[in-house]
């Protein structure tokens, strides 16, 4: 992906993302590039995937799920492969609670190992320090909802698998 490209990816995702914060306060961007990042570092060196097609929808991984961004506009924007990712990454709201994870973890298995790289990226992003306002019980759901991700789609990359790994093993229970 050229530097262009990148830009192009990460403005759309800034614009859609535009007013939202993480559940610390800072733009919601800070939690897209983090995730992109994870992804870059863990497969840059790999000559088995599609690079760029992992980093755009790990820029593009909450878009469609958080945002009136439809799969209609990633795909126009950047491409069919692009789009199906960003859609399996995107949890089903019109699913009971209880059904939404595990939906969405059969539909990223469907997908490129790049798209499961972006999960797990995600999430061990997410098991950063919990917001102030969760009980321990919120905590140890995220902690086994994170191990299911892992146990599902850690054959997809090594590195972010020992990344998350590590990550529920030092998140509160």
């Amino acid at each position: 992906m050229t530097p262009d490209e990148y830009h192009a990816v990460l403005t759309f995702a800034a614009r859609a993302h535009r007013d939202q914060r993480t559940p610390h306060g800072l733009p919601y961007l800070t939690h897209v590039c983090m995730v992109a990042a994870e992804v870059d570092l863990a497969l840059r060196t790999r000559h088995d995937v599609d690079h760029d097609l992992a980093v755009r929808c790990a820029l593009l991984h909450d878009v469609i799920e958080d945002t009136p961004v439809t799969e209609a506009e990633v795909a126009e924007e950047f491409g069919r492969a692009v789009a199906a990712g960003v859609l399996a990454l995107s949890k089903d709201a019109a699913l009971p609670k209880p059904e939404r994870m595990p939906d969405s973890l059969r539909r990223i298995c469907e997908q490129p190992l790049e798209v499961a790289a972006v999960k797990l990226a995600d999430r061990t992003v997410n098991l950063g320090p919990p917001p102030p306002h969760w009980t321990a019980e919120k905590c140890e759901a995220y902690r086994r909802e994170a191990q299911l991700i892992l146990d599902t789609l850690g054959h997809a990359d090594p590195t972010l698998a020992a990344r998350l790994t590590h990550r529920i093993a030092r998140y509160p229970a």
